[in-house]
């Protein structure tokens, strides 16, 4: 798969082949079973698990199933072979008992816990792509990071001096490669297309990304829809608000599961400031 630019062409695939070959053997060195694929059972993680395929590189792929998958992707996920998954303590329904407040935009808890967990330790690769949103335009093909935001250092380019500073960087840094991250929606596709896979049936229903459902990072729009289209959830969230705000000793205003979901499904943009979400980040 090539692109075409002022400058010549540009082999999509071998590019991102070579970033995994010439990262290996940190990988190897970090863990005798060499990378720790994040799969989410999104597109871009399909592209990630068949590169990895055709660049022979020693890899584990792993699924953090987050009790909030839509069906369709939870049996896709699973019909993945070699895939490994694992299941977090608390789902996030008691998450949210526990946490005595909706995950929101500005207080996310929930892909701490649910989406980002595993691969300590590990030399972690993922199919996070710069146009997929503004926050990612702003990631880079090799990270590493520290304990802190602060320590994070990014490599813009692939040469031998980003190898070298790698391969001997401390152990106590997290190491992750996107070897994806130049590539476009129709890069994906067309790669995918090549290679004769689907992915997950919801993009053939229309969607443009899959994720967790009624996840605040999505719009109103997305979040009405998706929540519509499983019921279950809906009341699982519903139920989850209402075993919260009655928790012994927790002050609150809310007086029942179904005015919290009302309150967590209103649009900032279209209502102003929403009564409450100052208040609860503050407790």
């Amino acid at each position: 798969m090539k692109r075409y630019t002022l400058d010549g062409t540009i082999d999509l695939v071998q590019i991102a082949v070579t970033r995994l070959w010439d990262y290996e053997e940190k990988a190897l060195d970090m863990h005798p079973s060499g990378y720790y694929v994040a799969y989410s059972g999104g597109k871009d993680s399909d592209v990630i698990r068949i590169l990895c395929a055709l660049a022979g590189v020693k890899h584990e792929l792993w699924h953090n199933h987050t009790t909030v998958d839509a069906p369709e992707t939870v049996r896709y996920v699973r019909g993945i072979h070699g895939i490994n998954i694992s299941y977090p303590e608390l789902s996030m329904w008691r998450m949210i008992v526990k946490r005595g407040m909706p995950p929101t935009r500005i207080a996310r808890y929930c892909c701490a816990e649910l989406k980002e967990r595993g691969g300590i330790g590990r030399f972690v690769v993922t199919g996070v792509r710069k146009s997929e949103s503004y926050q990612r335009s702003q990631r880079e093909f090799l990270e590493v990071k520290g304990r802190t935001k602060k320590d994070k250092v990014v490599f813009t380019t692939d040469n031998h001096e980003t190898k070298r500073t790698v391969y001997n960087c401390v152990p106590k840094n997290a190491l992750i490669l996107n070897p994806i991250i130049d590539w476009t929606d129709k890069d994906v596709w067309d790669f995918l297309h090549h290679h004769g896979c689907k992915s997950n049936p919801l993009y053939e229903c229309g969607y443009k990304r899959v994720g967790c459902v009624g996840c605040p990072m999505a719009t109103i729009k997305q979040r009405m829809r998706d929540l519509g289209r499983y019921p279950k959830y809906k009341a699982n969230y519903i139920a989850a608000f209402d075993k919260m705000i009655r928790v012994e000793g927790r002050a609150t205003t809310w007086r029942s599961g179904e005015e919290v979901y009302d309150w967590w499904m209103r649009e900032p943009s279209k209502h102003g400031d929403i009564e409450g979400q100052i208040s609860l980040l503050e407790e």
